[in-house]
């Protein structure tokens, strides 16, 4: 029997009135299935204690502790004009006193530590990939990135890679604290063989025969030059905050640090 327009209209009124009366007389049948977001249930989602939300980068707890490789990938910096506000308030940006004073180490101390703890010096690139099992690769990192470098290889003893991870990762940590947004270290030298600094100083007279940077326990992070991930901000204020970094790594006998005016750079040795 072919159904007239009225007759749709009488049958649609009275499923939506018996629905009505179900929703009424059983009220819990509407919340018996969760709302799912990104694939995950409502509850989950809005409590980030549970282990759905703690494995979803975008949770308030993984944007706010930049030390997790979900938030170096995807970092987040307070959005509102009030937080980063707030944020430089309770962490101000306040540099060192003096460069010169802060990091005086100079190559007579750093070249002591560089012998106790790094490797025996190797002629060339050849010898340097032959004794790789006594160096750590460090040319990939979300904390920092490796300029190209024609005088220099990126690696390091294990004990110097760590030091500049941590350097990195502090640095990110303190750019998110004071509401600045996240910007990669850069580094400019690393490993050197004998080689490589016998062609320095044919053109560098103040390149030294026993280079710190022949035992891979020394690198050089520029303060002219930041890689911005965002938002860029002034040169002068990223130094500011990384030598707050760096003092407090030295404070802590982690490492020698030299400020190196000509050639823009924190020279830097594992201890």
């Amino acid at each position: 029997m072919k159904l007239t327009k009225n007759q749709y209209l009488l049958y649609f009124v009275v499923v939506v009135a018996l629905l009505a009366v179900v929703r009424l007389v059983f009220p819990d049948v509407a919340s018996s299935r969760a709302t799912t977001v990104n694939g995950y249930s409502a509850e989950s989602a809005a409590d980030p204690a549970t282990p759905e939300a703690a494995a979803d980068p975008s949770t308030p707890e993984a944007a706010a502790n930049p030390s997790t490789p979900e938030a170096a990938a995807n970092p987040a910096t307070p959005e509102s004009a009030a937080e980063k506000a707030a944020a430089r308030r309770y962490h101000p940006i306040r540099g060192v006193v003096s460069y010169k004073d802060c990091f005086p180490d100079a190559q007579e101390v750093q070249i002591t530590a560089a012998q106790q703890w790094g490797v025996r010096p190797v002629r060339n690139r050849e010898e340097a990939e032959a004794r790789m099992r006594e160096l750590v690769y460090v040319n990939v990192s979300p904390y920092y990135h490796v300029d190209r470098m024609s005088s220099s290889i990126p690696y390091l003893v294990p004990r110097a890679a760590l030091l500049l991870q941590d350097v990195g990762q502090a640095f990110y940590d303190s750019l998110y604290q004071k509401g600045i947004p996240l910007h990669q270290l850069i580094v400019t030298s690393v490993l050197r063989t004998k080689d490589d600094v016998e062609r320095l100083q044919r053109h560098n007279q103040n390149a030294t025969e026993n280079s710190c940077h022949m035992y891979g326990t020394t690198f050089d992070i520029c303060y002219n030059r930041y890689r911005a991930l965002g938002r860029e901000v002034t040169n002068d204020t990223l130094k500011w905050i990384l030598s707050e970094v760096l003092r407090d790594q030295r404070e802590l006998g982690r490492c020698y640090v030299k400020h190196e005016v000509k050639q823009g750079c924190f020279h830097m040795t594992v201890r």
